[in-house]
């Protein structure tokens, strides 16, 4: 029998998938970081390969057998990572057609298949993605945390930090996010909390989200205006795709997809009240199978050439 494998590969953590020759799902697996431009080549190829032996292993078989694979992984907009990773693909799975692809592509086949939908992703990073009835792509974001990745983790996290630098620097009280921060990093030295900032950002800020969902909830101010301006930024990087693809007037699946979703009622409802406003006539919802999947079934339909390149690469 022929099997198909998948990826779904972030800032956080990898997701494998084995579907077989009748697109069951026959095995499961798991691994840490794999963006390339954010984990390292190394660490990314080290989480595939721990995702896939898992997976592999709970479907009974081996690489051998794996005939199809496509990785949709964060920062594989770039063709120099497409380029990379395929070859490492091709390497670990000798017998199968290797294709890369973006995160965001694997989540929209997940949410929506060949048909028209819009993917919204807020993780470690953020994007939006989407295609209309006939067949038009658009994105919006996905630049990474220094440009753009409004709403994402990182930026909460890292906008709780900044405001409780602000706070000391004008003596102001001490407010509960500042107090849950230093408790959730087991970091109370503030000179401290800068250096392994400096040092490694991506272990800092995104697990800073819980500490500002909690705060608001415990109506700390500066935690309720990170979250009003998280919502507005994932909003506006929907409408946008959905304005360029001609879809606000359009039937479509509107789909949130990524670890920010479900963990906040404040941002959950208000960004929910953003996308209803500005696309009347979507179904809006949370992606309830895994982008792996997603990756998998592109990987089952691909033609016979491997993926080199990305449609939207920057």
């Amino acid at each position: 029998m022929a099997y198909a494998l998948g990826f779904d590969g972030g800032g956080t953590k990898t997701d494998c998938c084995v579907l077989d020759a009748k697109g069951a799902l026959a095995g499961e697996g798991h691994g840490g970081p794999a963006n390339p431009l954010r984990a390292g080549y190394d660490s990314t190829f080290a989480s595939l390969r721990a995702a896939a032996a898992e997976a592999l292993a709970a479907a009974k078989i081996t690489p051998k057998e794996i005939n199809r694979v496509c990785a949709g992984l964060a920062g594989a907009g770039r063709r120099s990572v497409v380029s990379r990773v395929t070859e490492f693909l091709s390497q670990e799975f000798p017998q199968a057609k290797a294709r890369v692809v973006p995160d965001y592509e694997a989540a929209l086949e997940a949410a929506a298949g060949s048909g028209p939908g819009v993917v919204l992703i807020a993780g470690t990073g953020s994007v939006a993605y989407g295609r209309n009835a006939a067949g038009e792509t658009a994105r919006a974001g996905g630049y990474g945390p220094w440009i753009g990745d409004e709403g994402s983790a990182f930026e909460i996290g890292r906008r709780a930090v900044a405001a409780v630098a602000r706070s000391r620097d004008a003596d102001g009280p001490v407010t509960s996010m500042a107090e849950m921060l230093g408790a959730t990093l087991n970091c109370p030295d503030w000179d401290e909390l800068m250096l392994r900032i400096m040092q490694n950002p991506d272990d800092v800020f995104p697990k800073l989200f819980p500490v500002v969902a909690a705060a608001a909830n415990a109506e700390d101010d500066a935690a309720k205006e990170i979250l009003f301006g998280s919502a507005i930024g994932l909003g506006n990087l929907a409408m946008i795709v959905i304005r360029r693809l001609g879809m606000k007037s359009q039937p479509f699946s509107l789909v949130k997809c990524g670890g920010v979703f479900d963990h906040s009622r404040m941002l959950d409802s208000l960004l929910d009240s953003v996308l209803a406003s500005g696309a009347l006539r979507a179904k809006i919802s949370r992606l309830e199978i895994s982008p792996a999947i997603g990756a998998a079934r592109l990987a089952a339909r691909a033609s016979g050439s491997s993926s080199q390149a990305a449609s939207h690469g920057l």
